[in-house]
């Protein structure tokens, strides 16, 4: 069928950039449905969540065009060689990966080069030409800790941009940093040092 003035119009307007979200165990997880409604806004959204992370999310909440994976879904439908690998295909897809948050251990396994979820598979075969952004969060003696800087180095090194955490009242009680950034602030950090590819 030939394409309508219209459609053909549309194809000149550029294309939504491709954001995998990403969510890992941390209280600040309550926040994740907030940031995909709003990065859905301006882009295609993926979604991946680790099974810590699942205790602070009500899946049926998200949007229903936010295509959301875990980590049963890693290989339930890889039969054979030749089958797509899920954590493969969701780096291709991606053209950003944004984890919001990013706990203390999930910090620590992608500092350590460990992959043993979904989501730090994904980091570890990650086309680091493609910019990745974390948001911490955790408790302020979780992030003042030394370990917490050694780690923040590493994948500093490796080329991760960080949304540094806020300090306020936590849910635990404690006062101090630690609190992951708003979304909104996670949101426009992102948007505004986005750059289309060439192609």
């Amino acid at each position: 069928m030939m394409a309508s003035a219209k459609s053909t119009s549309d194809n000149l307007q550029p294309a939504k950039p491709r954001i995998l979200l990403a969510v890992s165990g941390s209280v600040a997880a309550i926040k994740f449905e907030i940031l995909c409604r709003k990065f859905l806004e301006w882009a295609e959204i993926r979604a991946v969540a680790t099974q810590s992370s699942l205790h602070f999310i009500d899946r049926r909440s998200l949007p229903s065009d936010v295509l959301f994976y875990t980590d049963d879904d890693e290989w339930s439908t890889w039969k054979k060689i030749g089958d797509d690998v899920l954590h493969i295909e969701l780096r291709k897809w991606a053209d950003i990966m944004v984890i919001a948050p990013l706990s203390a251990n999930t910090l620590a396994k992608i500092a350590g080069g460990l992959c043993d979820n979904l989501l730090t598979c994904i980091v570890r075969a990650w086309d680091y030409r493609k910019p990745i952004y974390v948001a911490p969060a955790m408790n302020t003696f979780m992030w003042n800790n030394a370990f917490t800087k050694r780690h923040l180095d590493v994948i500093k090194e490796l080329g991760f941009h960080l949304i540094p955490p806020i300090a306020k009242t936590l849910a635990c009680g404690d006062h101090g940093n630690g609190a992951m950034a708003e979304p909104h602030v996670i949101y426009n950090t992102i948007r505004l040092s986005f750059k289309p590819s060439a192609s």
